[in-house]
């Protein structure tokens, strides 16, 4: 039977990281898949829950989890609410929290305990699993769908002399309109670390086997970008599926019962080169 357990951790400025396992509770050592959201993303958005069962009804166990700060509250998860939380948001608070979770997974102790993990990130969550992956043996596997090359092309290069001056931008949520504040704290994180927040050079270090997803349609992250991450690491395996935009097809909130066309492509691809 399939289930979805949840969890808690203190993540970065001991703020809650708020997670779930999804699982064949008949067997519960399969190998286990750590998803990593977006910018702007979190766990429950759109069709992740129902590609949580996926791979739970292929034989793995999927854990995905809300980073500290990406705005989400346990009171409401379906979207991003808490913008105080959301604008102090910096690189290096996920990249503590993605490694206090892949922790936790590791633990034997807990109900996780696995000795290997693979990352599945997408869009920014990608770009931070690249970089957590070239530096993490903890890590067996990488792939990731519709990933970012670089911190800054989540915004526009216009906006930084304005960002500098009055201490924070604000990007849209396509859904609601609603004006997402950042502060200047993101963008001082990212000049302060940038060896470590260096998305192509971690990619050129990787040593794991890696699968590039990317959809042909994508506009927010152009599928040039995942040519250039595979001409980063050669060893990287690209996969383009056709008619597939940023989110393959899904969309928050989500009501159908069955993954789109292009989500599912990506679902399959990633099965079988985990499975591979």
């Amino acid at each position: 039977m399939i289930r979805q357990e949840s969890f808690s951790l203190t993540g970065s400025n001991n703020k809650l990281i708020t997670g779930d396992i999804t699982f064949d509770d008949t067997n519960t050592t399969l190998p286990l898949v750590i998803f990593v959201h977006g910018f702007k993303g979190f766990k429950d958005w759109g069709a992740h829950n129902h590609v949580a069962r996926y791979f739970a009804q292929n034989g793995f166990r999927y854990l995905k989890f809300n980073f500290s700060h990406n705005g989400v509250t346990p009171d409401k998860p379906g979207d991003v609410t808490d913008m105080e939380s959301f604008a102090s948001n910096t690189g290096s608070k996920e990249l503590y929290d993605l490694d206090e979770v892949i922790g936790f997974a590791c633990n034997k102790e807990n109900f996780l305990g696995n000795n290997k993990v693979s990352l599945l990130g997408h869009s920014r969550g990608g770009g931070l699993s690249i970089i957590q992956a070239s530096n993490d043996p903890r890590i067996d596997k990488l792939i990731t769908w519709g990933a970012i090359a670089d911190f800054n092309s989540l915004w526009k290069p216009g906006q930084i002399k304005q960002w500098r001056k009055e201490g924070k931008i604000y990007v849209e949520n396509a859904r609601t309109k609603e004006k997402m504040p950042l502060n200047l704290t993101l963008l001082e994180d990212l000049e302060q670390n940038a060896d470590i927040l260096n998305i192509e050079s971690a990619a050129k270090r990787l040593n794991i086997p890696w699968l590039i997803v990317h959809g042909d349609t994508d506009i927010n992250v152009d599928v040039a970008v995942g040519k250039k991450l595979n001409e980063l690491q050669l060893n990287a395996r690209l996969n383009i599926i056709e008619g597939a935009d940023h989110v393959f097809s899904a969309k928050h909130p989500f009501d159908a019962q069955l993954l789109p066309k292009q989500l599912l492509a990506a679902c399959e691809a990633s099965i079988n080169f985990l499975k591979g």
